[in-house]
């Protein structure tokens, strides 16, 4: 399941991170990819114990925390702490699927990658290029979102980032390993979280909300994973 979490930063909140990071020490992506990934990866990273990773890290998992839409979507488990990335001047990174399994910096604890999630600070006009390219069973999608927007999709998906050819793509990327492995759970989950809402708006009375209700946890019972 592919799904866009609009607006989840407001536009003061893209400013102020999009400011840090301008002034940010960047490095040569390919510190953190394995060889295989190194030999199509052509972008910069802030290290992650950088103090203003840590700061900008911290930030975007507590907004994780006050998403609907995303702990709906996500059913969180585990959430890596967010890395960010800088494309420009041609920068890419070609075809790859992410790591499995990711080590949580400074501790014993190890997190499976369920869902990737990209957030993007600039707007599309920013920069020429860096659309997001996700292949699955339904084909390829490109995903350019505006700033303060985020994206989930499968970590099992190969995907990759198109050359920037003009401007500057700066994003935040992590891995969310989830309460329900398998993504077609998920996505039946978030499908019914979805019809239980607009019931409960439309029919706050209807009886037919408890019951739905009760369908959804004991699912959620059956397939969840802690």
């Amino acid at each position: 399941m592919m799904l866009t979490i609009p607006g989840f930063l407001t536009a003061e909140e893209v400013r102020q991170c999009r400011e840090a990071l301008e002034k940010a020490p960047w490095q040569d992506g390919r510190a953190t990819a394995g060889d295989l990934a190194a030999q199509v990866k052509a972008n910069e990273q802030l290290a992650p114990d950088d103090p203003l990773a840590r700061q900008l890290g911290d930030f975007i998992l507590d907004r994780l925390g006050r998403s609907d839409r995303f702990m709906s979507a996500a059913l969180p488990l585990k959430v890596l702490p967010p890395r960010f990335n800088r494309y420009l001047g041609g920068g890419t990174y070609g075809n790859h699927v992410d790591n499995a399994i990711f080590s949580v910096p400074g501790t014993p604890h190890r997190i499976r990658s369920d869902i990737s999630a990209t957030l993007f600070f600039c707007d599309p006009e920013d920069y020429e290029g860096g659309e997001l390219i996700v292949e699955d069973t339904y084909g390829s999608h490109s995903v350019k979102l505006p700033a303060g927007h985020m994206v989930l999709y499968p970590g099992t998906s190969l995907h990759r980032v198109t050359p920037v050819t003009r401007g500057a793509r700066l994003a935040s990327f992590f891995w969310i390993q989830s309460l329900v492995r398998q993504d077609s759970q998920r996505a039946l989950l978030w499908e019914m979280d979805e019809a239980i809402r607009r019931v409960r708006t439309e029919m706050p009375e209807s009886e037919a909300v408890p019951k739905l209700m009760a369908v959804y946890h004991n699912l959620l019972r059956q397939w969840a994973n802690t």
